[in-house]
């Protein structure tokens, strides 16, 4: 099985440099990491190109331009790209557990999706992380909420995986799914836009589809870096988006991931074969 994680990012590269450090501190190494760009500012590209040089698994970075938040589409692009069949989809500000992919895998099953969780810091935690490198807080740690999901429990988080239809606390920040169920489902809903809701109303497809949900408590951790985030707030456009998806018992979106697979019929260029393709022009 190929394991493709899809990292979404946005004008954060300090965040996205821990991230994709710790996605190759690993126990075990995924395929490959595709970071889908919702248009930053060329701090982003200079980032990769420089990690490029000694990332020990394929690196891409698909960039579109900054046209509001595009969260959808982002991640569609990414979908289409990713060469591995099993798709781990975290946020830019994410830092994975040293045990992340090893446990996503494991708990991989035909027919489900799989539902991370997250330890949420405070600000000063968060600088600290970033001042002083890849550290991961404990359960003691001071800075953190839901504190539970820094512990790493094998035998408890079999427990938690049994496979359901939960609908409450769904969230791509880190979420996996096999890429053929992502195909069906036709990816996400490109009509929503803007802040929020796209992964409930995937989810909600993926339900329709006989898709089940396992919960990843106690294994796949991930902690995420504070920043100021937007509240749920009443009469946002893509509630009733999920509200007619639930109501029509959809199974796929129209405008959604079939549209950009012809892009990347051929796999897109791996960050270090272009670094070192330019290296070589540079010396000849």
């Amino acid at each position: 099985m190929r394991i493709s994680v899809a990292v979404i990012t946005y004008n954060w590269p300090a965040a996205l440099e821990m991230v994709l450090h710790a996605l190759v501190a690993q126990s075990e190494l995924p395929y490959e990491v595709i970071v889908t760009d919702d248009g930053s500012q060329p701090a982003t590209r200079e980032l990769l190109e420089r990690m490029a040089k000694d990332y020990p698994v394929r690196l891409v970075h698909l960039w579109q331009p900054d046209d509001g938040a595009r969260m959808s589409r982002a991640r569609n692009r990414a979908i289409a790209a990713a060469q591995g069949d099993y798709i781990i989809l975290l946020d830019g500000d994410m830092v994975a557990e040293r045990h992340f992919i090893a446990d996503h895998r494991a708990f991989a099953r035909y027919g489900c999706f799989a539902q991370g969780s997250r330890v949420l810091t405070d600000a000063g935690l968060t600088r600290r992380m970033l001042e002083q490198g890849l550290i991961m807080p404990g359960f003691f740690s001071r800075g953190i909420e839901r504190r539970r999901h820094t512990l790493r429990l094998p035998a408890l988080a079999r427990w938690y995986a049994k496979p359901g239809t939960k609908r409450r606390g769904i969230k791509s920040c880190n979420m996996a799914f096999w890429r053929d169920d992502l195909l069906r489902v036709n990816g996400f809903n490109e009509a929503m836009t803007g802040w929020g809701r796209e992964d409930t109303e995937l989810a909600a497809r993926a339900f329709h589809a006989g898709l089940l949900r396992r919960d990843l408590r106690f294994s796949a951790q991930a902690t995420h870096l504070y920043h100021h985030t937007r509240k749920h707030v009443v009469g946002n456009p893509n509630d009733l988006i999920v509200d007619d998806t639930r109501a029509r018992q959809l199974i796929r979106c129209e405008l959604g991931l079939d549209q950009h697979l012809a892009e990347f019929a051929e796999a897109p260029v791996d960050l270090r074969l272009a670094r070192r393709d330019h290296a070589a022009t540079q010396s000849s």
